[in-house]
């Protein structure tokens, strides 16, 4: 019997690859790239909301900088670069005046996921246990369907808001504050 082994790449060689011309999304999982579909209307109005809310926040207090959809690395060797729907990084973590050239080589202090339906359950735990096993201090999942966020700050332990409650940034982002709501406005 013969085996064949799976060729596997690098973030490095990931980052410079072209985007998917179809507009789907792709992310690098030990080595290996997955290919997602596009994410859908509503999915990208929500995440410019939330985008827009966290940008004017970190440029109001030059507390850090927001990206969306840049890459993250979460795992070494094999590498695993994932895309965060948003990401905010402080600047003690990542400085004002430095910019990464592939990724950055610090965890963001938050990272967003947006729920979308062809995302599992089983793959949004992993992506909760892997930005926080790389250093992400906290983890928004927003759920447009439900209006909901779930915040983690552990593994396994997240705390539900609903469109009601107030959302706010607790030691990550001091000061912030929004109604749930705001993020599907």
């Amino acid at each position: 019997m013969t085996t064949t082994a799976i060729q596997t790449i690098t973030a490095a060689e990931f980052a410079r690859m072209p985007d998917p011309a179809d507009g789907s999304k792709e992310e690098l999982v030990r080595g290996a790239i997955i290919t997602m579909p596009a994410p859908g209307f509503r999915h990208g109005e929500v995440q410019l909301a939330v985008g827009s809310l966290l940008r004017q926040y970190s440029r109001s207090t030059r507390s850090g900088r927001v990206t969306v959809e840049s890459g993250l690395q979460t795992e070494f060797d094999p590498d695993t670069v994932r895309g965060p729907d948003v990401a905010f990084w402080s600047a003690e973590r990542l400085p004002l005046d430095r910019t990464p050239e592939l990724y950055p080589d610090v965890a963001a202090d938050l990272v967003v996921e947006i729920q979308s339906p062809s995302n599992t359950r089983r793959t949004t735990q992993s992506k909760i246990r892997e930005y926080l096993n790389r250093g992400v201090r906290t983890v928004w999942i927003v759920d447009p369907e439900a209006r909901t966020v779930t915040v983690y700050r552990q593994p396994g332990e997240g705390r539900l808001l609903w469109h009601d409650a107030t959302l706010t940034g607790e030691e990550v982002l001091p000061g912030f504050q929004c109604r749930v709501a705001e993020f599907f406005e």
